[in-house]
């Protein structure tokens, strides 16, 4: 019996530790079964069921908003947890002394949270080193874990960045049509050039921290009407349009930005367990087609419309149903590609809607 237990207890810790190391430590993708994996999969699920039976609204998004930040935070106290279940597994085995099974659960918690009480003290040899062994893999593993916190934030904080950047040049939600709509109209198309270089930059940093660290895909934006995924294909449709309107000489900053953000789509639709949806509703209807074709010929543009809407339709089925699979994964809108009549941009509207200027806000 305590052989089974030292072992159960052994594969318990060396599981959390391994879990551990591969989400905060290990910076790449690590395949198999993960406590962390099954964690996200199995508590994510009826979150988002919920969330799908809410209405559209700030009150949905503020549901969802919490998952993120609340699902680290369960996370950490479900590794400290199972850690203090292994301890404790090992300690009985060794013979460490405390009564009954909840004697040993509190020696382990006091132990791992280096606590040292000193209510009971080890009997042999093994339950002292296991003693030290747990005081310093608790310790460890608190100091880790709070470093892990200001990272990730820290990427976080990057990636909302230029997503609210976004919000004064395609509007919100964010649209490729509206953005060129806006470039063209201000006589700026020179700008979309290092436009879609800072993109590119922004989607080959979204892909790596977020395959290291899968929790940042669950956090949202500050706007129900922005996030992540918006904004990226967003910037997709824009990279998409450009190279079918556009000779194969002058679409060399889109095609490395499409082909970036196709990765990202791609991986991070395998990692979040989202199928694409290739039978997805179409998002862009003939009409739309038209109006983007129409204002490319205004920037100067010469392709046709037959020509436009074939290399249009053949690079979307690229990354579209990706987008789908990670929006309905998400519980995240795509934009439209041409924006919604009457929609007011983020920076055009506050809670203090209808003050005037010099009148009180109180």
């Amino acid at each position: 019996m305590q052989i089974l237990a030292a072992l159960i207890g052994f594969l318990l810790v060396a599981g959390v530790l391994r879990d551990a190391f591969e989400t905060i430590i290990l910076p790449r993708r690590v395949s198999g079964v993960r406590i962390s994996k099954v964690f996200y999969r199995a508590s994510w699920r009826p979150w988002a069921a919920i969330a799908r039976r809410l209405p559209p609204s700030d009150n949905r998004e503020t549901f969802l908003s919490v998952y993120g930040p609340l699902s680290l935070l369960v996370l950490i106290v479900l590794w400290a947890v199972v850690l203090v279940c292994g301890f404790a597994l090992l300690l009985w085995a060794a013979n460490y002394g405390a009564p009954g099974v909840f004697g040993h659960l509190y020696v382990s918690a006091t132990n791992f949270t280096t606590l040292g009480l000193g209510d009971f003290t080890p009997r042999t040899d093994l339950a002292r080193f296991l003693t030290v062994l747990e005081a310093g893999t608790g310790f460890g593993f608190l100091a880790i874990v709070i470093s892990y916190l200001p990272i990730l934030y820290q990427s976080f904080s990057r990636r909302e960045t230029l997503i609210s950047v976004l919000d004064e040049w395609a509007g919100s939600p964010p649209s490729a049509g509206e953005l060129y709509r806006r470039v063209v109209e201000a006589g700026a198309t020179d700008e979309l050039r290092p436009l879609l270089d800072r993109w590119e930059e922004w989607t080959a940093e979204l892909l790596e921290s977020h395959l290291s660290y899968q929790v940042l895909s669950y956090f949202r934006s500050q706007h129900e009407n922005q996030s992540w995924l918006a904004a990226l294909t967003a910037i997709m449709d824009l990279a998409t349009a450009w190279q079918a309107a556009r000779p194969e000489g002058r679409t060399w900053a889109s095609r490395r930005l499409y082909a970036i953000g196709r990765h990202a789509l791609g991986d991070l639709s395998q990692v979040l367990q989202a199928a694409p949806r290739f039978d997805a509703p179409d998002r862009l209807t003939e009409a739309e087609i038209e109006t983007i074709h129409a204002q490319l010929r205004v920037a100067g543009a010469t392709v046709d419309l037959a020509d436009f809407r074939e290399r249009l339709n053949t690079l979307r089925r690229g990354y579209e149903p990706y987008a789908a699979a990670l929006s309905h994964q998400l519980v995240m809108e795509l934009p439209p590609w041409i924006p919604t009549a009457g929609r007011k941009d983020n920076w055009e509207t506050t809670a203090w809607e209808g003050s005037a200027p010099g009148e009180s806000l109180h």
